[in-house]
């Protein structure tokens, strides 16, 4: 009865955490990012021409859209930079640039990634865009079924990737208005494959003035 009991008992324990898993109580909370954090991160280009630049640089007069990273061969991640750059002719049309920070520089991973996104990427080393409160996913992210739902969704898309570099750092996007307008939309990944809706970016967009 002793054993019966035991076992019973891990096994309400086990179903319990699972349950618990899948809720965001054991999520890490984001603070929201203002306009002057995000606007004194340092980044640095990634090509031939290498040169250090204040991110607000990005969106002083155009605004802009940028996606942050969580790693470039993560195929969720590779996903939500082909919808966003399917944006880019109605970003264009606006006047508003498509950009992408990412934390490191592996091997080809960056390069590989470029066909899958229609800006510009560059390297945030200091991880600004994934702060201002870090947030992380470990084992726990292979234990949710939202992030089940998401692996069969991108796969389904066609989209493959890798393991290579950091990816339990979360990342995020975020459309910013030119001048004084400040953050307008602030999507921060919950989870491995939380995709920002693109209809939300659009129309995020379509409120920046930008400078002629």
């Amino acid at each position: 009865m002793g054993m019966w009991s035991l076992g019973l008992g891990a096994v309400g324990a086990a179903i319990a955490g699972l349950i618990l898993a899948n809720t965001d109580f054991l999520l890490t909370k984001p603070a929201p990012a203002s306009v002057e954090y995000l606007g004194n991160a340092d980044l640095r280009t990634i090509n031939s021409d290498e040169r250090a630049l204040k991110a607000k640089t990005l969106w002083e007069k155009s605004g802009a859209v940028i996606m942050a990273v969580r790693r470039p061969g993560c195929f969720l991640c590779r996903e939500e930079a082909s919808e966003l750059s399917s944006l880019k002719p109605q970003l264009d049309e606006l006047g508003v640039p498509l950009y992408a920070v990412v934390k490191e520089n592996v091997g080809t991973e960056i390069q590989d990634f470029r066909p899958h996104f229609a800006g510009e990427i560059f390297l945030d080393e200091k991880q600004a865009f994934y702060g201002p409160q870090q947030r992380k996913m470990g084992v726990l992210g292979f234990i949710r079924l939202g992030v089940w739902q998401n692996f069969i969704r991108a796969w389904r898309s066609g989209h493959q990737g890798n393991m290579n570099g950091e990816g339990f750092i979360l990342g995020g996007v975020f459309v910013i208005g030119s001048g004084e307008q400040g953050v307008l939309l602030e999507h921060r990944e919950k989870e491995f494959g939380d995709k920002v809706s693109i209809q939300s970016v659009l129309e995020a967009a379509k409120k920046i003035v930008v400078e002629k």
